[in-house]
């Protein structure tokens, strides 16, 4: 017989009420034993809760969901305790007397999947959505639970059940009255798989970055004025600023919400030749990430003449924002050289000149980088693997390829199979446990 589970389905601490979830053949057993009897299915009623001596432990609501018509797919049932830690306690005590096991992250809903009650994908959306914390990221995965994301993959996967219909016919029927063309017709339902996963490989980064935020850096050389605009930005003290060059070390990151998105906005050490050991990994450091970053701000100080703005030259793409720091002080040369070649926004922290301009400006990126009105394929690393695993499989299907209609059929099968373990139509026990393992206990 299948374990019976708990967990507190409520974060630890003080709090009005906790809540209290059982799965498993022995819940109704377990809620007897506490309430008396079971109340009505999915109806809320009030009874006192007892341990196994009698001693009372609560006055609270309780819930009974029979499966399979439950969260899990097996009998359930929920305790709305008073959310005192000593309550929760003795309920977790009583529980475990009984019988029951703590349950582990993410098991319930392992559960539900095992029960057919949701998809992989719609699991990987009950997670993200008690992560979220943006609307753009509850949306997200409130859409890919409700299946977005499952209907996608799901059209793809009838169109690669339509190509290998053609190419087994071809290795089924060969002498059959079937069309000499029959494994050909193939190749047009091929070609425009093999472009809807490019292009959704394309887009991979935006359904990511909603879920772990778009990376913004702010690079330029020593005293250009990056903490002081980090600091403005986030409208609060979080870097140290000074007029001493070089006293950012470390990358010092920062969530932010922008426009209803995540963002990681980073400060960081000014770029030039380093003077010790601990300068020169700051400047690696800040290097690495400005690299990796979605966008760069490159802060140039508008008054400065010595031409140090070079130092963070060979970071910055076209498609950056560069900022004139320093609009209070007078113009120097270095200002008039980085105006010339590039749209360059002045800001003063010290003013305010500019600040809300590049908030704007920072929205309106961010907005077009991850708005979208097409759900995207991709809103984990994993899926974008699968995808890059079929689409490797189907662009060995040509002309060339159907030749030999055996080999078509069997890279045809591989790439579906790679689009079904995104669902978890087919899925590794150890894929299973990477996904549930990164939920919360009691979800």
């Amino acid at each position: 017989m299948r374990d019976t589970i708990f967990a507190p389905a409520t974060a630890q601490g003080r709090a009005a009420v906790a809540v209290i979830r059982i799965s498993g053949p022995e819940a109704g057993r377990a809620l007897v034993a506490l309430a008396g009897r079971l109340p009505r299915p999915r109806r809320a009623t009030t009874r006192r809760l007892s341990d196994a001596s009698g001693a009372p432990v609560d006055e609270a609501i309780v819930l009974w969901f029979p499966g399979p018509e439950s969260y899990t797919g097996e009998d359930v049932a929920e305790l709305q305790v008073h959310g005192g830690p000593a309550v929760v306690g003795a309920v977790t005590r009583a529980l475990s007397a009984l019988g029951l096991r703590l349950a582990e992250p993410g098991e319930f809903t392992r559960r539900a999947f095992e029960a057919g009650r949701m998809g992989l994908d719609q699991a990987e959306g009950v997670a993200d959505l008690v992560d979220a914390e943006t609307e753009a990221q509850a949306r997200q995965a409130l859409a890919q639970l409700e299946g977005a994301l499952g209907r996608r993959y799901e059209t793809w996967r009838s169109s690669l059940a339509e190509a290998l219909a053609y190419v087994e016919a071809a290795v089924d029927f060969p002498d059959e009255e079937v069309p000499v063309d029959v494994a050909a017709r193939a190749l047009p339902v091929v070609s425009g798989l093999v472009a809807d996963l490019e292009a959704a490989l394309a887009d991979a980064a935006r359904g990511e970055r909603v879920r772990d935020g778009y990376r913004i850096a702010l690079i330029g050389a020593p005293n250009a004025g990056k903490s002081a605009l980090f600091n403005a930005l986030l409208r609060r003290d979080a870097a140290i600023v000074t007029p001493t060059p070089g006293t950012t070390r470390d990358v010092l990151e920062t969530a932010i919400v922008v426009e209803g998105y995540k963002v990681i906005l980073a400060d960081m050490a000014g770029l030039r030749a380093a003077g010790d050991a601990i300068e020169a990994e700051g400047v690696r450091r800040a290097r690495a990430w400005a690299e990796a970053a979605d966008l760069r701000l490159w802060v140039v100080d508008g008054s400065a003449t010595d031409g140090a703005w070079r130092e963070a030259a060979d970071l910055v793409q076209p498609d950056d924002l560069t900022v004139l720091s320093k609009a209070d002080l007078p113009t120097g040369a270095d200002r008039r050289a980085i105006g010339e070649g590039r749209c360059a926004l002045s800001v003063s922290t010290l003013t305010g000149e500019g600040v809300e301009a590049l908030a704007l400006a920072l929205g309106a990126r961010v907005v077009a980088a991850l708005g979208g009105a097409d759900f995207p394929a991709v809103t984990r690393e994993r899926h974008a693997g699968l995808l890059s695993e079929a689409l490797a499989n189907l662009a060995r299907v040509d002309a060339a390829a159907l030749e030999t209609p055996e080999l078509a059929a069997e890279d045809l099968r591989l790439a579906a199979r790679a689009l079904e373990r995104v669902t978890g139509r087919i899925g590794a026990e150890d894929v299973l446990d990477v996904v549930f393992g990164s939920f919360c206990i009691g979800k």
